[in-house]
């Protein structure tokens, strides 16, 4: 067993803050002395070193409680999930020095972009093949013509605003790399109508719930397997931050009032705060 002092020589966080830690819940100490003193197993200090992986991004402390005391998720896959983390930011340090270095060799603009030319035109061709005849046909005839058409996509596809929309969903998918093998392989239609109707379900079930409180077991329950079944719909490797985009996205018009229409008033901002509940709130 370690002492507060000996944790926070050893990790550099303040006493200070390991006691506020204990305070909201976020750490709380293994035993404590015959004297009252907080005592730490190594266990503990393992959980402490998972809380500051995830401050390394600055995610709110209410956010990490929320993750750490999730029931879906054990410690490998919190440790997979901050490996994703980590990878993705170390791409875009990369990406960042690769500008920076751009500059010092005179190019005075920087470059936040997470596709190359290449890749874009690649989205497009993907887009263009797989759009159903007749939507092909509006697109094209909307544009003027295919070359048109694409020179738009590529413009819109290639802003810094949209590039920055991009990053936040190669995060959820853990790295670029796996964003475009999952785009490259879709799945079937029939697939998808299938995920289509258990996300209906879960939608129905949960509207009936909007009595029971966020953190009950039924509903989280139910929001665990909506997450899940996104997941598998998506193709992603770690849900997290798309259902909380979700709760955002579902709350938000005019979704907000198609899904009060379909399954009842109340129902969208019910299953938005049993997502925040679930998954944490705020966007990752």
């Amino acid at each position: 067993m370690r002492t507060v002092k000996e944790i926070s020589d050893l990790t550099g966080i303040s006493v200070r803050t390991l006691h506020y830690y204990d305070e909201i819940g976020l750490l709380k100490p293994t035993d404590k002395s015959e004297a009252g003193y907080r005592l730490y197993d190594d266990k503990a200090l393992e959980t402490l070193q998972q809380i500051l992986f995830f401050r390394e991004f600055d995610i709110p402390l209410k956010e990490i409680k929320a993750i750490m005391a999730n029931p879906a998720l054990d410690r490998n896959q919190i440790l997979q999930m901050q490996r994703k983390m980590l990878t993705v930011k170390k791409e875009r340090m990369e990406r960042l020095i690769a500008s920076i270095d751009s500059i010092l060799k005179g190019d005075n603009k920087m470059d936040f972009a997470i596709f190359d030319k290449k890749e874009v035109e690649e989205m497009f061709r993907l887009t263009y093949e797989r759009m159903p005849e007749k939507m092909r046909k509006i697109a094209v005839d909307e544009f003027g013509g295919v070359d048109e058409w694409k020179k738009h996509f590529m413009e819109v596809v290639s802003s810094e605003d949209m590039q920055k929309k991009y990053a936040k969903v190669v995060e959820w998918y853990g790295g670029k790399e796996a964003y475009k093998a999952a785009s490259a392989n879709p799945l079937g239609k029939d697939v998808v109508k299938g995920y289509g109707k258990r996300i209906e379900a879960v939608m129905e079930k949960l509207a009936g719930k909007k009595n029971c409180p966020t953190d009950s077991f039924e509903v989280k329950e139910l929001v665990g397997e909506y997450g899940f079944v996104m997941k598998q719909l998506t193709q992603i490797k770690e849900e997290s931050g798309m259902m909380k985009y979700l709760a955002w996205f579902q709350n938000t018009e005019p979704t907000k009032s198609k899904i009060d229409k379909r399954y009842g008033e109340g129902t969208a901002e019910f299953i938005s705060q049993a997502i925040e509940t679930f998954y944490g709130g705020g966007l990752m």
